[in-house]
């Protein structure tokens, strides 16, 4: 009876959650955990967008997930495709629309820190109230839990450090510095899970 609100409040959730990773990444401190592997990547090869990068990365979450359950992979999170696509294209649009965002002084990029970290524990809150499908970086996390064994939690907190790590490591082969990472992205690990 609800199904259709339900995936819509998904939906929307989903568009918070896209205009709160623009709002973190333009504070210039770095990005969410999630995002920090697909922006290094889209600063390195500037012919994808950061939407574009994130839709690659997602894809490969979503097809290691097939690979790990293979029967067990639940039919309804191929939705988790068409997710990808409203996130990774609303990414570009936020960006756009941020694009006059452009903070100076440390002060005001610790201010647009904060409020898109508020934005995307608002729009986590939206997305998973109605209890529908997962994105591919969470289906990632719960697969890895299930076949391991291993606490989703611990597997969270494991897999968000793996991906910064990778990012960092990156971001150093490519430009010989940390460039898309920084205090930002510890204090976004922190704060939005606080927030939600």
């Amino acid at each position: 009876k609800h199904l259709l609100s339900r995936y819509l409040c998904f939906a929307a959730g989903i568009a918070i959650n896209s205009f709160g990773v623009a709002f973190i990444t333009k504070s210039a401190l770095g990005t969410s955990p999630i995002s920090s592997l697909p922006y290094v990547l889209s600063l390195r090869f500037s012919d994808f967008s950061f939407g574009m990068t994130t839709f690659l990365f997602n894809m490969v979450l979503i097809l290691l997930q097939f690979l790990l359950l293979r029967k067990e992979f639940p039919p309804v999170q191929c939705l988790q495709i068409a997710a990808n696509v409203l996130f990774s294209a609303l990414i570009d649009v936020s960006m756009g629309i941020l694009s006059f965002l452009q903070p100076e002084l440390l002060p005001a990029r610790l201010i647009c820190l904060l409020i898109g970290c508020l934005i995307l524990a608002f729009g986590i809150c939206v997305e998973v109230a109605p209890d529908t499908i997962v994105v591919p970086g969470e289906g990632m996390v719960r697969v890895i839990a299930r076949v391991s064994g291993i606490r989703f939690g611990t597997v969270k907190v494991l897999f968000d450090c793996t991906l910064m790590a990778t990012a960092g490591v990156l971001s150093f082969l490519f430009f010989g510095q940390l460039n898309g990472l920084g205090a930002g992205t510890i204090l976004s690990a922190l704060l939005v899970g606080r927030f939600v």
